[in-house]
């Protein structure tokens, strides 16, 4: 049943978003008593009957085929991540949410070969399953932290010094939200997902806001910037990189462009890192 909701409600919240004109309707707009586009109309670009796609997004136990979720997904105009999330809801894959994720000794071996770029390896629901020394003083020494507590998106809402390092904290944090979403939709079943969103529920505001907007975001690559108080400001770029046979597994990589400043300010904490000073 559980399922069945979030379908409904992710549907519901997209097809809110796409007005009319979004998509080649001619409707005016004076004359809608909802925002967005209608059930029929999503049905009409779908391809589908309205009364199917209505039941759809009731929450009725049906289960659609693929061909229809491209079609809807099409339909409301889906970013990659988000047409992922309506594929995990409509037809759940079975995964083993229970099982406890672990790196393998090479990959270990690999993050700590990288002494010029911080490096850590993220599992599901956030989690930080591994990080190089660089990675540690760059950001948090999770390795520090008793095993429950070492997740990035619970560092980012509820240490304070997450907030001062992040330039863009709010960015930062609200794509780390929509990360746990996306991984939610994945392994509903997870009872660590399940406490992990209890506990930002009941401590972070930032949380009880953004999570019911229910936006999913899958990352890939992209930019940071960061005050940090050992060497001041530093721009880096990323890379998110799959662990080949752990496809809950992923590898950041992150980079500084040469013969920047940045780059100067890398090195520098690099040798922080390499003496064990933070």
């Amino acid at each position: 049943m559980e399922r069945r909701v979030e379908v409904s409600e992710f549907l519901r919240l997209k097809r809110a978003n796409i007005s009319p004109q979004d998509v080649g309707l001619d409707s005016p707009v004076r004359n809608r008593r909802v925002p967005g586009l209608r059930r029929e109309e999503v049905a009409q670009l779908a391809g589908v009957s309205a009364d199917y796609y209505t039941r759809l997004e009731q929450g009725r136990d049906i289960t659609p085929s693929e061909s229809v979720l491209d079609a809807i997904a099409n339909a409301l105009r889906l970013a990659a991540a988000e047409r992922a999330h309506l594929f995990d809801l409509a037809r759940p894959r079975r995964t083993d949410a229970r099982a406890v994720q672990r790196v393998r000794n090479g990959l270990h071996h690999l993050l700590d070969t990288w002494t010029e770029h911080p490096a850590f390896i993220v599992g599901r629901r956030t989690d930080v399953l591994a990080t190089n020394a660089l990675a540690r003083i760059l950001l948090t020494d999770f390795d520090s932290m008793p095993a429950r507590e070492r997740n990035f998106t619970r560092w980012m809402l509820l240490d304070e010094s997450a907030r001062r390092l992040y330039v863009e904290w709010e960015r930062v944090a609200a794509e780390l939200v929509a990360k746990v979403r996306f991984d939610a939709g994945r392994c509903p079943e997870d009872p660590r997902t399940q406490e992990l969103v209890d506990e930002l529920t009941a401590k972070s505001p930032e949380f009880r806001e953004w999570w019911p907007t229910r936006q999913v975001m899958a990352h890939s690559n992209g930019s940071k910037l960061f005050n940090h108080p050992l060497v001041g400001a530093l721009e880096v770029d990323y890379e998110a990189l799959t662990v080949p046979d752990e496809e809950e597994q992923t590898i950041f990589i992150y980079t500084t462009q040469s013969g920047s400043p940045s780059e100067q300010a890398m090195r520098a904490l690099a040798r922080h890192a390499a003496a064990g000073r933070w």
